[in-house]
């Protein structure tokens, strides 16, 4: 049974746009996504930002493929654009990914080789290196020598010296200034000028202008200290930016390089895990990281899961549990059988999954590249009009009012502003995938603080999901022997957590198992099926209403358990029901915790559960819910997440089934519980819950509002300190050593103001 539906949620018409939602109901899980791949996260700042995914040409050809390279130089959206530009003209290109957060470019082609595609990076100044499949995204930064810094900085200082003291004539000072700049700033004058060839005004390119013009005016010490400054405040926030960088792939280090596989023979080799098949089977032994996702199949143990769900606690694991790469054995040996490869583990998708997050813009980010592309511009024209209209027709000095411009030039760059929203979304995805909190994107991350609603199904949500029966009752005495194993073949085959106790308790009195014909699902009510040429129902209180066999005796024995809080499930056949079977789960300690927290957050709870309403008011008075809603259909469900829209509130939605889909599709932020392991729920979950603990959906929303907060602190920094240097400097008080600081002062600032995020 199939099933599909797509509903706009309301409040954030870019949100829309950027991910749409639909749902198949044959799965755990599964809305499909579309992500937006309109542009990718700027790294510095930039009056142009390019696509993350840039499509050249038509459909691939039958011989395309897919070349990875790795370019230390593209870390900005300028040589991002550059890239496009040179590689949009080479034939048999047809598609660009970039993905600036680690360095890494896809290119889709049908050339016979690479070299076409390296020499055209090499034409622009930058070095491509290929990746091999399998290796990681990021790789250690290449180690640069100290000395030309060291030189700059010597340099610098010598110039500002000798001029303080007068002791050496203008054409040495000059010397000295000119081995500082030149030996410190190579690097900012090429990416300056590749700059501006594109008409990109970065701050490399005002860098540049300004240096320069200090030195066309003779302000020789002053260039030479401002580009010193300016090269180490560059190296301060690469070193900064490579801890949100490598937060997430660092994980991909948890997962061990070798592995003890058994042989052919019966013998244990230790393996590359790279080169481990699919169902070889693995031995990991006590205290070892496990280097594979697999299912366990002989012994023992307990294992650490932090790395993948954040839990603090080891879990118990035996004959039949999954376990996951990256994870620790803690106690006793365990041999699994490998059921992913190793770059298709559950901690490859997560990465994977993190890696695409950061390339989709929050809307702060939008808001921040939309207002650079103009703010840049600008100010560079307003410094401009500052160099030229008070010499030409205010009698102003050339001189002063030149140099006051470029001052101007090195305040204006938006670095701080731009930058201070990536490294900030980074650094809160990076944080909530090690608490197990799984965030497909910023917009996420950025919106979860606006929630004032959280809508939660029942089973497997807040209860435990693996309710036991506790009790049967025949209505007839003729089928008291026999009700229990007909429930039981019905119920075996459905995956109902309901039916699966019953079926269960039926295996466990060792009951006979009867072959059902024409079996048929009917949503939201139960199963029908044919036994010994007999049609059977198994289902709810709705299924008999519906099939027109309710009676005010059998409403009085429903109501006698539904009261306690319940399930009730009755065996019909076509002359009414038989017998009915009592199944009750258990909450969670975990689900009262979180309740409570979200409570304390101002959150307001509703349970939507397709169970009676007296076992939804019951489970939910045990856990504190406000409101709880029961005897739902999946378009039920729906139509109580509209209903909270219609009085004005952001709700989010937490669901593990099928039934949950269309309500998680219409929701603001829609929650997946105990994804880990279940490819649907991380590729296409806003947020997954890589365990089934609900404390981790008050924890996104601290940390979402933790997030928003540095957001607008950041931007407000950048923006007050840009507005007073602006002023400071037309107004003739302000140095190029200030507009250093202020410029690159405050991009540390934002940059280490949006890393307090990765602190634990």
């Amino acid at each position: 049974m199939s099933d599909s539906i797509h509903t706009p949620k309301p409040h954030d018409h870019q949100h829309d746009h950027d991910h749409e939602h639909s749902h198949d109901h044959g799965a755990k899980l599964t809305p499909v996504k579309q992500h937006d791949h309109a542009s990718h996260g700027d790294a510095c700042c930039s009056s142009k930002a390019a696509p993350a995914v840039v499509t050249l040409s038509e459909a691939p050809t039958a011989g395309s493929r897919l070349s990875t390279f790795r370019i230390e130089a593209m870390d900005c959206p300028t040589e991002q654009t550059l890239i496009q530009n040179k590689l949009g003209k080479l034939a048999g290109v047809q598609q660009l990914e970039f993905n600036l957060i680690n360095r890494i470019l896809g290119v889709t082609h049908d050339l016979p080789s690479t070299a076409p595609i390296i020499e055209a990076i090499k034409s622009i100044g930058m070095q491509a290196d290929p990746i091999e499949e399998g290796s990681p995204a990021a790789a250690p930064p290449a180690k640069k020598h100290w000395w030309p810094l060291a030189l700059s900085g010597v340099g610098a200082l010598g110039a500002e010296v000798l001029h303080f003291t007068g002791v050496a004539p203008t054409w040495v000072i000059a010397l000295v200034a000119l081995v500082s700049i030149l030996s410190g700033g190579l690097t900012t004058y090429k990416k300056g000028w590749i700059a501006l060839k594109n008409f990109n005004l970065n701050i490399n390119a005002l860098m540049s202008i300004a240096v320069t013009g200090a030195v066309l005016i003779g302000q020789w010490p002053e260039a030479a200290m401002v580009m010193f400054l300016f090269t180490v405040a560059e190296l301060i926030e690469a070193k900064s930016l490579d801890r949100a960088r490598t937060a997430i792939s660092g994980l991909m280090q948890m997962a061990p390089e070798q592995a003890t596989v058994q042989q052919a023979d019966g013998t244990w080799v230790e393996k590359e895990v790279k080169s481990i098949e699919l169902g070889a089977i693995v031995r990991v032994k006590p205290g070892e990281r496990i280097g594979l996702d697999g299912e366990v199949i002989a012994g023992q143990s307990t294992i650490d899961q932090a790395p993948i769900t954040g839990e603090s606690l080891p879990i118990e694991k035996g004959v039949g549990d999954k376990v996951f790469a990256g994870t620790i054995n803690q106690a006793g040996s365990l041999e699994y059988k490998v059921t992913a490869a190793a770059n298709n583990s559950t901690l490859a998708r997560i990465i994977h999954a993190v890696e695409q997050a950061q390339g989709a813009r929050a809307p702060t980010q939008r808001f921040v590249d939309s207002f650079s592309k103009i703010y840049t511009p600008a100010v560079f024209l307003f410094a401009l009009g500052v160099a030229l209209i008070p010499p030409l027709f205010m009698a102003g000095a050339w001189f002063d009012w030149i140099y006051r411009a470029l001052v101007l030039l090195v305040v204006a760059c938006p670095c701080a502003l731009v930058i201070s929203t990536p490294v900030t979304i980074v650094s809160g995805l990076a944080a909530a995938a090690r608490k197990g909190i799984l965030i497909k994107g910023g917009v996420y991350l950025e919106g979860g603080y606006k929630l004032d609603y959280l809508a939660l199904d029942k089973t497997g949500t807040i209860t435990h999901g693996k309710p036991v029966q506790t009790d049967y009752l025949a209505l007839f005495p003729t089928v008291e022997d026999s009700a229990p194993a007909l429930a039981a073949s019905l119920a075996g085959r459905s995956d109902h957590p309901v039916s699966l106790a019953i079926a269960n308790a039926a295996v466990d009195k060792n009951l006979p198992s009867h072959v059902v014909d024409n079996f048929e699902a009917l949503a939201g009510r139960g199963v029908r099926g044919d036994i010994n040429g007999e049609t059977y129902h198994l289902g709810n209180h709705r299924l008999v209403e519906d099939l027109g066999l309710c009676s005010p005796e059998l409403e009085e024995k429903l109501f006698a358990l539904e009261k306690q809080g319940k399930s009730v499930v009755l065996l019909l056949d076509k002359s009414g029901p038989l017998a009915l079977f009592a199944v009750a789960d258990t909450v969670k300690d975990s689900s009262r915790e979180a309740i409570q927290q979200l409570h304390d957050l101002g959150i307001k709870t509703l349970m939507l559960t397709g169970d009676n309403t007296h076992t939804a008011k019951a489970i939910a008075a045990q856990v504190g819910i406000d409101q709880a809603q029961g005897d739902l259909l999946p378009t039920d469900k729906l139509q109580a997440i509209e209903t909270l829209y219609g009085q004005g509130h952001r709700v989010g939605m937490v669901g593990d089934g099928i039934n949950d889909a269309p309500a998680l599709a219409r929701a603001e932020i829609g929650f997946a519980m105990a994804a880990a392991g279940t490819d649907t729920a991380i590729e296409t979950a806003d947020v997954a819950l890589m365990d089934d603990d609900l404390r981790k959906i008050p924890a996104f929303i601290r940390l979402s509002r933790q997030t928003s907060s540095i957001l607008k602190q950041n931007i407000s920094l950048a923006l007050v300190i840009k507005a007073i240097f602006l002023v400071v400097t037309f107004l003739g008080m302000a140095t190029m050593w200030m507009a250093v600081f202020a410029d690159m002062g405050v991009a540390l600032l934002v940059v280490f103001n949006g890393l307090r995020l990765l602190r634990k």
